[in-house]
C-alpha cells in the first residue's frame, strides 16, 4: 500500500511529498529515475536516496514499512551537507552525512519529520535560483544550447549549475523529464506511438530503448500493460 500527502508550508517550496509504504508481500520494487532525491525511513534505519541515472531494484519483505520526504527536481541545495551531485545514484545512511542526527528510525512522526527539516533547510544554503528555470525550459522541449542561451549562460555554465543543483548535466536531466513524460502518459492509457510523439523521442524505437537504458525493462512493462 502507497500514499503520499502534501508537505508543511514551511517546507512546500523545497519538498515534493511526503510518502508512506508498507509492504504485504515480497517482492522487488524497481526505482526509476524521477530528478528527485528523498529522504527514507526503511527497515535498515534513515538513508538518502541521491537522484538516480538508472533502474535500482529494492527487495522487500512483507511487513516492511517506508516513510518518506521526497525533495523538487533541483530543489536539495546542500541540506543533507554535501553537494547533491556527490549522492548521485547512491543510497546513503543518514547517520554517514551527519546531519539531522534527531531523525531517528524512532522518530518517524510526520511533523517532527518536517521540523526538524524545516530548522535545516533555514539554517542552509537553498538551491540554485535558476533551477526551476533549468527544469522548465528542457521541459518546454528546448535543446541544451537554446536553454544555455535563453538563460545567458554558456554551455558550461549551465553544465556546471545543473550538476549543482540535479545532480547531474542538462542532457542527463532532458533525457529524465522525457522519460517521466512518457510514463504519465503510459499511465494514462495513451498509445506507446504517441507517447513517443508528444514526449519527443524521434520514434517509438527511440522511445523504447531510451526506456531500457533508465528503466531497465520496457515502458509496457513498467506500466503494468500486457
Amino acid at each position: 500500500m502507497y500514499r503520499e500527502w502534501a508537505p508543511d508550508p514551511a517546507i512546500a517550496g523545497r519538498v515534493a511529498c511526503l510518502w508512506v509504504s508498507t509492504v504485504t508481500s515480497a517482492t522487488t520494487k524497481l526505482v526509476v529515475p524521477d530528478g528527485c532525491a528523498d529522504l527514507i525511513w526503511g527497515p535498515q534505519g534513515p538513508l538518502v536516496a541521491g537522484p538516480d541515472t538508472g533502474p535500482k531494484p529494492v527487495r522487500m519483505s512483507p511487513g516492511d514499512r517506508y516513510v518518506g520526504i521526497r525533495f523538487r527536481p533541483g530543489a536539495v541545495g546542500e541540506a543533507f551537507g554535501v553537494p547533491v551531485e556527490a549522492l548521485r545514484d547512491l543510497r546513503v545512511p543518514l547517520a554517514e552525512l551527519g546531519v539531522l542526527p534527531e531523525l531517528t528510525a524512532e522518530t518517524m512522526r510526520a511533523a517532527t519529520m518536517q521540523e526538524a527539516l524545516a530548522v535545516r533547510l533555514r539554517a542552509t544554503s537553498g538551491p540554485d535560483p535558476a533551477a526551476q528555470a533549468i527544469a522548465a525550459a528542457l521541459r518546454a522541449g528546448k535543446s541544451v544550447a537554446e536553454v544555455a542561451w535563453e538563460l545567458g549562460f554558456s554551455e558550461r555554465q549551465l553544465h556546471r549549475r545543473s550538476l549543482r543543483a540535479f545532480g547531474y548535466g542538462p542532457k542527463m536531466l532532458q533525457r529524465v523529464i522525457r522519460f517521466q513524460r512518457a510514463l504519465r502518459l503510459a499511465r494514462q492509457g495513451t498509445g506507446l506511438a504517441e507517447v513517443a510523439a508528444a514526449s519527443g523521442y524521434a520514434d517509438q524505437a527511440h522511445l523504447a530503448n531510451e526506456v531500457r537504458r533508465l528503466a531497465g525493462t520496457s515502458l509496457g512493462r513498467l506500466v503494468g500493460r500486457p
